[in-house]
């Protein structure tokens, strides 16, 4: 029997095929002439303790103007159909998908291999998980209080502000002694106080680019994507224009993939992106991490292959 393949995703039509991760994981699936059915968050079902979804048959092809098509109308099924869903909805982390990992986790009790574990999704917040890493991470601040983070720039001098649920780059705030704006920037992070924020010792190595570094059940592939910040621009975030090079990981980045692997294995992350700027981890990211399409095009190596890879071994288990 072939294996089936379940993904979710947000609406293909909409994605960005040269650049997307997802796209790519559906190629290394097809790859190994096993099924695919695509589903999305409105899809899935909880009825009596059991996860159902609609899905439809998928193929897809590596295009950039003609990459899917669907192979029949939405059917309803026991997510215990699938063998393997690939949870890959993209940010933002709302009480939507915090709901969808309930329904994920039911499926996965009934045996079906969830990747990333649900379970771990709620658990592990991309910016709030590095805190279980202090010892490979700058000096880090999570607050409510705009005095807190005031002291905090008193101490560094210069410092990172960043909501706890942001993507992509999204209201990233570097702040200086001498900047005037620096209350209003607390006020605004901080809801008045009301809502927590994350605020890190600024790390003067960014200019020099924002590494993501791959990881496949807690093992890192060995080249990170540097993602350089545009000419006046403090965000290398592709999505923020910056721009990708592929490097080798330093013996640095190796020393923070050993820190950091063996929990994220442990947890049923199988697939995680880890943010390094300079000799410091900023960032683990569980949802729907990316830059694999740029890795695979700047090195001769089929990430998405090997993910399919590891699944395959979880699977014969």
């Amino acid at each position: 029997m072939t294996t089936t393949v379940g993904v979710v995703m947000d609406p293909i039509h909409l994605i960005t095929p040269k650049k997307d991760t997802t796209l790519a994981m559906l190629l290394a699936v097809q790859r190994r002439d096993w099924t695919i059915r695509y589903v999305e968050l409105s899809d899935l079902i909880l009825r009596d303790g059991k996860a159902y979804a609609r899905s439809q048959g998928l193929t897809v092809r590596d295009s950039e103007d003609d990459w899917y098509d669907f192979l029949d109308e939405k059917k309803l099924h026991e997510m215990t159909d699938f063998d393997v869903v690939l949870m890959r909805k993209d940010p933002p982390f709302d009480t939507e998908y915090v709901y969808s990992t309930y329904i994920l986790e039911q499926a996965q009790a009934q045996g079906c291999l969830v990747v990333n574990d649900p379970r771990s999704l709620r658990d592990a917040n991309e910016k709030l998980f590095t805190a279980w890493f202090p010892d490979v991470c700058p000096s880090t601040l999570v607050t409510r209080e705009p005095p807190q983070i005031k002291n905090f720039l008193h101490e560094f001098g210069d410092i990172i502000v960043k909501p706890l649920n942001g993507m992509g780059g999204t209201s990233i705030f570097r702040v200086t002694n001498e900047d005037v704006n620096a209350s209003v920037i607390y006020e605004t992070l901080t809801n008045h106080g009301t809502r927590f924020c994350m605020a890190q010792q600024y790390i003067p190595e960014v200019t020099e680019g924002d590494k993501r570094i791959l990881l496949i059940d807690g093992d890192p592939i060995p080249y990170a994507l540097a993602r350089i910040p545009s000419a006046g621009e403090l965000r290398g975030n592709l999505a923020a224009g910056g721009t990708g090079r592929g490097q080798e990981l330093s013996e640095r980045d190796l020393e923070i993939c050993r820190a950091v692997g063996p929990e994220l294995k442990r947890r049923g992350l199988i697939f995680v992106g880890l943010d390094v700027i300079g000799d410091y981890l900023t960032e683990i990211n569980v949802t729907s991490p990316t830059c694999l399409r740029e890795l695979e095009a700047q090195f001769d190596i089929q990430i998405a292959d090997l993910l399919m890879e590891r699944i395959a071994t979880y699977l014969s288990r």
